[in-house]
């Protein structure tokens, strides 16, 4: 079963600290539909999407939903992020995340400064719990953020973020150099990067591609050597929300 390392996955955050081009201005924000194919061990086991649309000149929406199966075994996933572009930085307002399938289902929300701006109110089937606020991330703006630092060339960034469980977790990524692709979408020059956690028993590795506006169009990651899952792009298009 892929589990919730890979098509769950965030290593996504806030308070970013980056080595290079501090003060260089980011790439804009291209809304776009991309769409993967999500395997283990080579086996087509289901499918993954990724929307970025623009709400307004400044607020953005982000979806990213999995689905996936392997014998008797299921999963689906959807995520969903509001936030605006303050300054260069994307600012999170609004995260939703969700799960069903196989095993107990999840569901978390989390809002960002809305009563208080220096507080986080996270509501889960737990009940609601406030933390501070501390310029943290939700679990899956990275994946908007990233592209924009390979765009002006850097190669350390480190990310403060809230993840699904409603943890605040910290995450370095490190790129490793470029790579040619060949994928359900296509052959793509890309950029390789590497998720640094603080424990290594397990590794993730993503692939973003300049020609599509340095978006994700590779994830895979392995626990303890055993692949837990890889998405492929399949198909991806730009968006005309002006």
């Amino acid at each position: 079963m892929i589990k919730s390392g890979l098509l769950g996955l965030l290593f996504c955050a806030s308070s970013v600290t980056n080595s290079m081009a501090q003060d260089t201005p980011a790439m804009a924000l291209t809304p776009f539909h991309a769409q993967y194919t999500a395997y283990k061990w080579d086996d087509d086991v289901g499918n993954v999407e990724m929307k970025l649309e623009r709400l307004s000149p400044a607020q953005y929406s982000l979806t990213y939903s999995s689905k996936v199966s392997k014998f008797f075994l299921s999963d689906k996933r959807y995520e969903h992020s509001i936030f605006s572009v303050e300054n260069g930085d994307l600012v999170p307002s609004q995260y939703y995340y969700s799960r069903s399938g196989t095993g107990p289902d999840d569901k978390l929300n989390v809002t960002f400064g809305k009563d208080d701006p220096d507080t986080l109110l996270v509501e889960s089937d737990d009940g609601k719990e406030t933390l501070p606020w501390n310029g943290e991330i939700d679990n899956q703006i990275y994946r908007i953020d990233l592209p924009r630092k390979l765009a002006v060339g850097d190669t350390e960034t480190e990310y403060h973020f809230v993840n699904y469980r409603g943890q605040k977790r910290t995450y370095g990524i490190e790129v490793m150099g470029k790579e040619e692709l060949k994928l359900p979408y296509g052959r793509l020059d890309t950029i390789k990067v590497k998720l640094i956690r603080d424990s290594n028993r397990r590794e993730t590795f993503a692939w973003f591609a300049p020609e599509l506006d340095y978006n994700l169009v590779r994830l895979q990651q392995f626990k303890e050597g055993d692949e837990q899952g890889d998405i492929r792009l399949r198909s991806y298009v730009t968006l005309n929300n002006e």
